[in-house]
């Protein structure tokens, strides 16, 4: 088993930025692939990243190219989101999730389907 917390959420106006952080137990990532998605009120769960290191590999959602940054230290089993100039359109509940990285090469899992752990979420508000 796999338990994923997320920290670092909270309120910052548009153009500013934040860093989410998520912490596994569990397993060691060398074996994982994890991801970042988002939940806004009323629809449905969207990709966001993904990030994996056998092969060292991340992947990126069209919508944050360029703004978000994921990046994961596996001596601490920890993958963090960095995001840069925030939009309210970004506000949502963004939630991390793992998934082994077994069979997967250089093959990076976009649908929320394709994992098997998940966090609590923790909730990013953009104001305008």
């Amino acid at each position: 088993q796999v338990q994923l917390v997320e920290s670092g959420g909270g309120l910052v106006q548009a153009g500013g930025s934040l860093r989410l952080s998520c912490a596994a137990s569990g397993r060691t990532f060398n074996n994982y692939a994890m991801g970042w998605f988002t939940q806004a009120p009323g629809k449905e769960r969207e990709f966001v990243a993904a990030i994996t290191w056998s092969p060292a590999h991340t992947y990126y959602a069209d919508s944050v190219k360029g703004r978000f940054f994921i990046s994961g230290d596996n001596a601490k089993n920890t993958v963090d989101l960095q995001m840069l100039s925030l939009k309210p359109e970004d506000t949502a509940v963004y939630y991390c999730a793992a998934r082994t990285s077994r069979g997967l090469g250089s093959y990076l899992p976009s649908n929320e389907k394709e994992y098997d752990y998940w966090g609590q979420g923790t909730q990013v508000t953009v104001s305008s």
